[in-house]
């Protein structure tokens, strides 16, 4: 994949191979800087120059590449859900577990919450995404606007930042050696190919560029949205990239709500974080994990946790328990403050800097999941009556903090960020001056 920088002047884009979008006008949607992009031939992508923001990508096989991908996601994760996930061996006793099982058990003992986070973390998002893929691209392969394809589009788009499936399994792995010093454990095909499925599916994310197919499917009612002309009475829209005449509230290409800036980006952005930051506190003070056995009943809080596999020579284990439970989501925040005040106030770094920390907040959050996923593997892998955990009330807090500053982050718009750069050219100039130096 070449990639190519966004242009200033425009020329005239003639005889492209199939697959290709012809040179057109586009807004960053992170710096919201509006950029004329040259043709691009399959097996190209174009870069803002300025944010250095990914903008437009097309693959080398634009149509058979992401329907293959995501044909053999779906074989793969056939298997991982009907086929043995792991065997453990404990106090005599044979535990085999399956995907359908652990979520089966969470739903049994009344933690039904849990159970359908990771139902739809693990399963229900992956399978919605890739059954959208097919149907957008099936509609595309065969020249067809299929129902509601427009719809199905923004939503695939969406999901994409929901699917855990290489969260769960790096979980896996933590869980395998904190239980792998009492018990025997034996993977079945299932793990094997968990960790083919979740390459498979960040290869198919990766495969499916909505600008590029949200032309094509204009393309095929006969619309060209590349024609449109920036001027002044035209804006981006944050979705698509394409512009639009500002005094439409709807897209025409993509059928998003059309504004210059998200709406509200910032209140509901800093509602979500404060919401966050509330359901933190008891997220740290309340047990996260209960062991009993007979005569012991111990509640372990994540510092407990992380204390006791620290002592107990379980240093990895405790390097990414910590850095799951603790750090990941303490930087996010201050990450989410320190961006939301930029945007409101004033710059506190320069728009560089702030945007590739906006990008590192957004990538970064999901990774907090693995704590709750090992809770639920280990309340799986022991349920014996000589040995049996639950997951403690600080797993239904803490699961809201991930989802919560998931969203504050996506509600985001960092746009903004650059608008008030604008407003503060000087801290700008003097934060450009030391980079240089």
């Amino acid at each position: 994949m070449s990639y190519r920088s966004a242009q200033s002047a425009q020329h005239p884009s003639t005889n492209l191979p199939v697959g290709s979008l012809p040179a057109h006008q586009v807004g960053c949607p992170c710096c919201g800087m509006s950029l004329f992009i040259p043709a691009l031939t399959p097996g190209e992508s174009a870069l803002c120059p300025r944010c250095h923001q990914h903008l437009v990508r097309v693959e080398t096989h634009p149509l058979d590449t992401p329907t293959a991908y995501a044909i053999a996601s779906l074989i793969i994760m056939t298997i991982v859900y009907t086929q043995l996930y792991m065997s453990i061996d404990l106090f005599g006793m044979h535990i085999e577990l399956t995907i359908p099982y652990m979520v089966a058990s969470l739903a049994q003992q009344d933690y039904s919450l849990l159970a359908e986070v990771m139902f739809f973390l693990t399963f229900g998002s992956p399978v919605l995404f890739l059954l959208l893929c097919l149907y957008v691209y099936t509609g595309l392969r065969y020249q067809q606007v299929l129902p509601g394809m427009l719809y199905a589009t923004r939503t695939l788009v969406r999901l994409r930042h929901w699917i855990m499936v290489d969260v769960f399994y790096i979980a896996t792995l933590v869980s395998y050696i904190k239980i792998s010093g009492m018990a025997q454990i034996h993977f079945g095909l299932a793990f094997w190919l968990m960790m083919v499925l979740a390459i498979l599916l960040i290869r198919t994310s990766q495969g499916v560029p909505e600008h590029w197919i949200f032309y094509q499917i204009q393309r095929l009612t006969g619309h060209d949205p590349t024609l449109q002309i920036h001027n002044a009475d035209t804006i981006n829209c944050h979705y698509c990239l394409f512009e639009q005449p500002d005094t439409q509230n709807v897209c025409d290409v993509c059928g998003s709500y059309l504004s210059r800036r998200k709406p509200l980006s910032l209140s509901i952005s800093m509602a979500f974080l404060l919401a966050a930051i509330i359901f933190y506190i008891p997220a740290n003070l309340l047990p996260m994990m209960i062991t009993r056995s007979p005569g012991t009943n111990l509640a372990s809080t994540i510092l407990d946790g992380i204390e006791y596999m620290w002592n107990d020579g379980d240093v990895l284990i405790a390097v990414v328990i910590f850095s799951a439970s603790m750090a990941i989501p303490v930087l996010k925040i201050i990450f989410m403050l320190v961006l939301l005040y930029s945007a409101a106030y004033r710059p506190l770094m320069s728009a560089r800097k702030l945007t590739m920390l906006y990008r590192i907040t957004e990538s970064i959050g999901r990774w907090s999941m693995i704590d709750i996923f090992v809770v639920i593997i280990l309340m799986s892998a022991f349920s014996t009556p000589l040995a049996h955990v639950t997951p403690g009330a600080a797993t239904i807090y803490f699961c809201a903090v991930v989802i919560l500053t998931m969203i504050s982050a996506l509600s985001f718009d960092p746009r903004l960020i650059w608008d008030e750069v604008k407003q503060h050219p000087s801290h700008h100039k003097s934060s450009t001056k030391r980079h240089s130096s």
